[in-house]
């Protein structure tokens, strides 16, 4: 039902009327012109939808700019199309995949068919780009019925197009139009063109069709835009500077990890000074989670294919685990491991529980394994095997807020241990309306869901809600981090869980001496722990604290005839638990030095004949230079003061 006029709610609380089918650009221009002007998209209700389509109803409408970061995935979306459109203009005849934003730019996968394209087209691309940027045409918002939409992709050849139509349940579908292209989308886009005023088309890449290895190998072309260049310009150096930093690059100058094709790709295989790099990160959560009331646990890297089944894993998650692995003995299947809660379910039910007893903490750092795709494998970020510092605490409903503010309060404290200072959360709900895509009852989902706000509210922390994010049994607070150069991490993450306890039938017995249900917490500070060191050394740029590197100390003597007086210093060092290595080689001190820098290592001890005589050190430090000389027991001393 349409109204004359509406009320519309802006996000400082002003309520104000408009005409029924006012846009969201009408709402900016009675705001300021100037806005008016800068204005990408809205959110109307929470859901991201055009400045230009109209609203019929009251509504809570946030105006979106290229300060949110809602407005600029909108902003790359719309250069997806564009790009779409500069490619069907070059080169006639292609088909066109799909073209998403990403979380810094956009791609679009292309089916060029015989005709050749490579990293050398992309410049005669942007331009091409740009050309149709400045003709300022509006993107345009068509509903047409599936039919229809089949209709008109049948006649242009776009077979993956009508792949996309056949899997949509949906009778009526929505065009996007800007100038001579139209392609299949839900939206929303720019008001125009014109807004595009700088692009990059960064690189190209080969992508399955639907990530399948089945399928056709499409050519994958990713971009970024902005709508200035002095901010396209800006991003280009930070992108060397990432490149700098990249953790793959780090991993092998610093000897950290390896990856081998006989091994397996996305296996990777941890370096004796990665191991060390792993265990000192374990070491530290262990001890905090044993402050904190966990027990540890350990449980095998596979499992009966019933678990899974049991725990509802196996049916959301069963086509990216690893193939059913079969034993001689007849109907016996074992799945590797792709989580670690059911197997904690049944540690927690190998024995009774009173309600004296809980909560329940159990803790493991369990390796779990997912058949990714050999296009989606990048480095230590996405693996086939990755290690979770995974926990699982089993509470009564009365502990649920205090547990949770609790495992808040430990990954808070990682973060400071870790120096990430730029983090925010989100709130993961469920999405309404897709209820397959969950299990459990609808009553269960709401209490947590309304658990989970009012934790985070309690808490103060800042938290922005994400609709359709949840797990699949239960709603989740994620958190999200910016490492050195501004880029976001997905790293800790708890949820909250009704439907598990119920699945394993888990019990506890009440004051009342009847059987309860427990809550199920799941809380990874790190989460993968894979994925936790590649972004640690990129927001470090492979210069870790001290307490985290793996070599803390060289020696380095200044020719043989010190040789002696170096183990003697490195012993010492030994002694007092201080990790490091003496530099033996036959070498000039200035090439030893530079390779210590080079494999940022914290401390440079060079000694030589006056060291040798008063039992002193030369002190260095990475990256800042001489220290001075130093008596060896106040260095030690120094030294253990800063790692306490």
């Amino acid at each position: 039902m349409h109204y004359e006029t509406i009320s519309i709610t802006l996000p400082d609380g002003m309520v104000k009327s408009f005409p029924s089918g006012t846009t969201g650009l009408d709402i900016a221009k009675h705001v300021s012109e100037g806005l008016s002007r800068r204005v990408l998209a809205m959110l109307v209700n929470g859901e991201v939808h055009d400045a230009t389509r109209s609203i019929y109803e009251d509504a809570i409408v946030q105006l979106l700019t290229w300060n949110d970061e809602a407005g600029k995935r909108v902003f790359w979306h719309s250069t997806a199309h564009l790009l779409a459109e500069a490619l069907e203009a070059l080169y006639p005849g292609i088909r066109l995949g799909i073209g998403p934003a990403i979380d810094r730019g956009f791609y679009y996968d292309v089916d060029f068919g015989q005709q050749v394209f490579d990293a050398t087209h992309l410049e005669k691309l942007e331009a091409k780009m740009l050309d149709l940027a400045r003709q300022q045409n509006p993107y345009l918002r068509i509903e047409v019925s599936k039919r229809e939409a089949i209709e008109y992709f049948l006649a242009k050849g776009g077979t993956y197009k009508l792949d996309i139509l056949e899997r949509l349940v949906d009778e009526q579908v929505t065009f996007y139009r800007q100038g001579a292209f139209t392609d299949l989308c839900k939206g929303p886009h720019l008001p125009h063109t014109g807004f595009i005023k700088a692009v990059k088309l960064l690189n190209v890449a080969g992508a399955y069709w639907r990530g399948n290895e089945e399928n056709k190998q499409l050519t994958r072309i990713y971009g970024i835009s902005f709508p200035q260049h002095k901010e396209l310009k800006a991003h280009l150096l930070l992108l060397e500077e990432a490149k700098k930093r990249n953790h793959q690059r780090l991993g092998k100058e610093l000897g950290l990890f390896t990856f081998s094709e006989k091994v397996g790709i996305g296996l990777p295989l941890w370096l004796p000074k990665g191991a060390v790099l792993r265990e000192r990160l374990e070491q530290f959560l262990r001890e905090a989670q044993l402050r904190a009331g966990y027990q540890s646990v350990v449980t095998p890297h596979v499992g009966l294919k019933s678990l899974y089944i049991t725990s509802g894993h196996y049916e959301k998650y069963g086509q990216n685990s690893f193939q059913p692995i079969q034993t001689p003995h007849a109907g016996e299947e074992f799945v590797l491991k792709p989580m670690n809660c059911p197997h904690h379910c049944e540690i927690y039910k190998s024995e009774p529980k009173s309600y004296r007893d809980l909560p329940v903490r159990l803790a493991e750092f369990g390796t779990v394994y997912r058949y990714e795709q050999h296009g989606e494998l990048h480095g230590l970020a996405r693996t086939r095997c990755f290690t979770q510092d995974d926990a699982h605490i089993f509470c009564r409903l009365d502990q649920v807020k205090e547990e949770f503010e609790k495992v808040i309060d430990l990954v808070l404290y990682v973060f400071e241990k870790l120096e990430f200072r730029d983090y925010t959360a989100q709130l993961s709900l469920r999405a309404l309306g897709q209820s397959s895509k969950y299990i459990g009852k609808d009553q269960d989902w709401e209490r947590a869901e309304e658990e989970l706000q009012e934790v985070v509210i309690q808490k103060g922390l800042k938290a922005t809600r994400a609709p359709g994010e949840a797990a699949f049994y239960g709603p989740k607070l994620d958190f999200m981090v910016k490492d050195a150069l501004g880029r976001g991490w997905q790293l800790g993450t708890v949820q909250l869980d009704y439907q598990l306890p119920e699945r394993f039938d888990l019990t506890y017995v009440g004051k009342d001496s009847k059987k309860h249900r427990p809550v199920l917490i799941h809380r990874a500070p790190f989460g993968s722990l894979e994925r936790f060191i590649a972004l640690l050394l990129e927001h470090t740029g492979g210069k870790l604290p001290l307490w985290l590197a793996p070599d803390q100390v060289a020696v380095l003597p200044i020719s043989e005839k010190y040789s002696a007086y170096a183990d003697q210093v490195y012993q010492m060092l030994v002694h007092q638990n201080i990790r490091g290595f003496v530099d033996h080689r036959d070498e000039k001190i200035g090439k030893k030095i530079r390779n210590a820098e080079f494999c940022k290592v914290p401390y440079m001890l060079i000694v030589g004949e006056k060291e040798m005589l008063e039992r002193t050190v030369a002190v260095r430090r990475q990256g800042v230079g001489d220290q001075g000389s130093k008596h060896l027991d106040e260095f030690v001393a120094m030294i253990v003061k800063e790692l306490a």
